[in-house]
């Protein structure tokens, strides 16, 4: 697979986490809709409701629609936006983690558990003590699991210093060093952290912390790790910049040192991506706004291959093709 394909045309979905289990590719998006917010910083607009799941026995093969697997209106301590999502797996069961408002319009990250990946999955009655913000990203390495986690902007990072809310927004000055993504152990039961958040620093080719001014480099929201011969491959997105960018470390902690573009701007304004191996190549799964037209609420998920040079550099894939172009200059004619 050379080009992208979109998964799912029949309604709109991002944000999409991909997972390998039982010898399927499972997918877990968010799932937009015309919710008639006006559009903010904040990301208002994006106020979903409930999620699916998708698998797919072949990478070109038929997409299943699982439907419903949890909605707003099943979580005891929902307030709105039910925002990006993460499956793992362990014992025999699924847990899903989310980002969700809570009634003092709050992120925090739930967790629902099920016994099958395609769900349903019943939410515990409260959030995980101690989580904040949004975009968790579960990693397991060597039997034991991590969450990435943080979003800037509408994700309220900016609101936290050492895991404690001040109350008001506090962005670092342009040369300072930037807003961390979070990191943490999983407890063993994996319904609550084994420790407190650290910070996961990315720096750059001298050592040096990546700014907050450095906007085309710095860690805006959507986690995502993986691992790739042996290194740790920390990806995320740069937000008002569009960019998918990716470091490299040597544990699951860090520090990451920055390498390149995974991704070039998308149609649309938010980039959001996972991926994963499958039947011996790597996808990149992510979303952008050319079926809707543009839209920027109203995304859409697809995959491409994702390949590697020889010295494990990600090669940078271009966000929008000619198809692309077409379709949404002619949308708007």
């Amino acid at each position: 697979m050379k080009e992208p394909r979109y998964l799912f045309p029949d309604d709109y979905m991002a944000d999409p986490s991909a997972h390998v289990f039982d010898g399927k590719l499972f997918i877990y998006p968010s799932h937009d809709w015309e919710s008639g917010v006006p559009e903010n910083d904040n990301g208002d607009h994006f106020n979903m409701k409930d999620y699916h799941a998708f698998s797919m026995d072949d990478i070109n093969g038929e997409v299943i629609d699982h439907g419903k697997i949890l909605e707003v209106d099943d979580i005891p301590w929902a307030g709105r936006q039910l925002w990006d999502s993460d499956v793992a797996h362990k014992d025999g069961k699924y847990y899903l983690y989310f980002s969700l408002k809570d009634e003092n319009d709050i992120f925090r990250i739930g967790v629902a558990i099920s016994d099958k990946p395609e769900g349903p999955f019943i939410p515990q009655p409260n959030p995980i003590e101690g989580s904040y913000s949004i975009d968790p990203c579960v990693f397991e390495d060597d039997g034991e699991y991590f969450m990435y986690f943080g979003g800037i902007w509408g994700g309220q990072l900016q609101h936290y210093r050492n895991n404690k809310h001040l109350g008001r927004e506090n962005f670092p000055d342009d040369n300072e060093p930037a807003l961390c993504p979070k990191v943490v152990k999983i407890a063993d039961g994996m319904l609550e952290f084994a420790e407190e958040p650290r910070d996961l620093l990315i720096v750059d080719e001298n050592g040096e912390p990546i700014t907050q001014g450095d906007t085309e480099r710095r860690f805006f929201e959507a986690s995502w790790m993986h691992k790739y011969n042996g290194k740790y491959y920390f990806s995320y997105s740069t937000g008002d910049t569009h960019m998918i960018c990716y470091a490299v470390g040597d544990n699951p902690y860090g520090p990451f040192v920055y390498q390149g573009v995974v991704l070039t701007p998308v149609v649309g304004w938010t980039t959001h991506h996972s991926i994963v191996e499958f039947k011996g190549k790597w996808y990149l799964f992510y979303h952008d706004c050319v079926p809707s037209n543009g839209k920027t609420w109203l995304r859409s998920m697809k995959v491409v291959e994702l390949e590697y040079n020889n010295n494990g550099s990600i090669k940078t894939i271009s966000g929008v093709h000619e198809l692309d172009r077409v379709s949404v200059e002619g949308g708007k004619d």
